[in-house]
C-alpha cells in the first residue's frame, strides 16, 4: 500500500514537473533551456503558436558550448509568447496559473536541473528568477552570443543564466560567454571574468526613488539584503534617480518597433503554423498571423508599427535612441561613485493571474524595474528577491556581492 501511494505521488510529481517543459529531450540531462534558444532538432516555438512544430537545424552557440563542456539539456521550458510577458504567464503551450510563475526558474529552485539558459529581453526572466527565489545573471550585451536566438528586441535581448546559487552562475556563464564570428553582436573578448571575491570597502547605492514604487513585503527584501551587504564591509547608501522611468518609456518603444521588424518573417509560407482558409497570399499572412499571434504580441505590433510610422519616427523611435545616451552617460557618472545600485525586480511579492488584454499596460508599469539593463547593455544579477546592476563587465563584482549574503543564508 505504501509503495502505491509513493508511486501515486511519484506520478503527480512527475506531471507538475512535465508543465514547466514545453519539450522535454533528456531524462538525464541537468540544463534546462527556454524555448526562445534553439536546441537542434527540438521543437522551439518561442511560446507562440504561429511557430508550431518548427525544428531548428542547429542549436544555439550557448547551448553547444555546454554539450561540448558534457552539460546535458534536459528540455526546452515554457515562456511567454516571445518573452513579451510578466513572467511567462501567456504561452500558448502552457496557459497562465492562478499564480504566475516562470517555468525555467521553478525547475531551478525543485532542484530539477543545475541551471538554466533564458532570453532577458524585458524583464520576464528577472521577476521570474525574483518571484521562485533562485539567481539569475542577465550579462553585459555582446557577451554571450545571440547566435541561435529567436529575436525580438536584437539590441537589448541578452542569454543569461539561472542557477541556486553565484558560484553555479559563474560557472556555467564562464563556459557559455566568449567571442563567437556567427553572432555581429559578439564582441572581441574571448573570456570575462566571472570571479567571487571579497567585497569589503564596496559601495552599493538602493536606488530609493524604485524602492518607493514597491510593496512593504519586497521593500522588506531589500532593506534585508542592505542590512547583510554592510554585516560585510560594503557600504550601503541610498540614492534617488528618476531617469528609470524615461529609461523604461524609451525601451518599451525601442523594444516593440524591433519587435515589431523581427516578427514579419512569420508569415506560413516557411514555417511555424498556417492558416487553412486563404483565397490569395494577402489573406494567407493576414489569417496566419491573426491566428497565430495573441493578444500581447499583436498590441506590441500595432504599437512598434505606429513608432517606426513616417509622422512619429522622429519623435518616437529616433528620440529613444537618444534617450538611450543619455541614460547611458547618466548611470556611468553614479558608477564612477558606486559598485552597484540596488532596486526591487519587481513591485510585488507575487503576480495574480489577470486578463491578457491588460498586460501591455502591466508589463509597461513593471518594466520600469528591469528597463534600464536592457536598454543600455549593463549587467544585473537577481538574487534573494532583489536586484543589483552595475557597470559594464562588473559581472564579477555583482556575482561577489550576492555570494556574500548567499554565503550567510546556508
Amino acid at each position: 500500500r505504501d509503495s502505491v501511494a509513493s508511486r501515486g505521488l511519484g506520478d503527480v510529481y512527475k506531471r507538475q514537473v512535465m508543465k514547466y517543459y514545453a519539450t522535454k529531450v533528456s531524462p538525464k540531462g541537468n540544463i534546462a533551456v527556454d524555448d526562445t534558444i534553439l536546441v537542434k532538432d527540438v521543437v522551439t516555438t518561442a511560446g507562440s503558436h504561429i511557430l508550431d512544430g518548427f525544428k531548428p537545424l542547429f542549436s544555439a552557440e550557448a547551448v553547444t558550448r555546454l554539450q561540448e563542456k558534457g552539460y546535458t539539456v534536459a528540455g526546452k521550458t515554457n515562456v511567454g509568447e516571445f518573452g513579451l510577458d510578466l513572467v511567462g504567464e501567456f504561452s500558448y503551450y502552457a496557459p497562465q496559473e492562478e499564480k504566475l510563475q516562470g517555468s525555467a526558474a521553478t525547475l531551478v529552485k525543485n532542484g530539477d536541473v543545475e541551471a538554466a539558459l533564458g532570453v532577458d529581453m524585458n524583464g520576464s526572466t528577472r521577476r521570474a528568477a525574483a518571484l521562485a527565489g533562485v539567481d539569475f545573471l542577465k550579462p553585459t550585451y555582446g557577451t554571450v552570443s545571440r547566435y541561435g536566438v529567436i529575436s525580438c528586441a536584437a539590441s537589448g535581448e541578452q542569454i543569461g543564466v539561472y542557477a541556486k546559487d553565484a558560484e553555479k552562475v559563474a560557472e556555467i556563464m564562464s563556459v557559455i560567454a566568449g567571442h563567437d564570428d556567427k553572432d555581429g553582436t559578439s564582441l572581441k573578448d574571448e573570456t570575462y571574468d566571472y570571479s567571487i571575491t571579497d567585497v569589503k570597502g564596496k559601495k552599493v547605492a538602493i536606488n530609493k526613488y524604485l524602492l518607493d514604487k514597491a510593496d512593504d513585503e519586497t521593500k522588506a527584501k531589500v532593506m534585508e539584503f542592505a542590512d547583510s551587504l554592510r554585516a560585510n564591509g560594503v557600504e550601503v547608501t541610498e540614492i534617488s534617480c528618476d531617469m528609470v522611468e524615461i529609461a523604461n518609456t524609451a525601451w518599451q518603444i525601442l523594444m516593440c518597433a524591433e519587435t515589431c521588424n523581427n516578427v514579419s518573417r512569420y508569415d506560413g509560407v516557411k514555417f511555424g503554423h498556417r492558416a487553412k482558409e486563404y483565397k490569395n497570399i494577402d489573406e494567407l499572412y493576414v489569417n496566419t498571423r491573426t491566428e497565430g499571434f495573441n493578444f500581447l504580441t499583436k498590441a506590441v505590433i500595432l504599437y512598434g508599427s505606429d513608432v517606426l510610422s513616417k509622422h512619429r519616427y522622429k519623435d518616437c523611435f529616433d528620440k529613444s535612441l537618444r534617450i538611450r545616451r543619455v541614460v547611458a552617460e547618466g548611470l556611468q557618472k553614479a558608477f564612477e561613485e558606486f559598485d552597484a545600485i540596488l532596486t526591487p525586480v519587481c513591485s510585488k511579492s507575487k503576480y495574480e493571474a489577470y486578463d491578457i488584454k491588460d498586460a501591455f499596460g502591466k508589463v509597461f508599469e513593471e518594466s520600469v524595474f528591469t528597463a534600464v539593463p536592457n536598454l543600455i547593455g549593463i549587467p544585473a544579477i537577481v538574487t534573494n528577491g532583489v536586484q543589483l546592476m552595475g557597470n559594464h563587465f562588473s559581472e564579477s563584482t555583482l556575482l561577489s556581492l550576492a555570494h556574500s549574503v548567499e554565503k550567510e543564508d546556508k
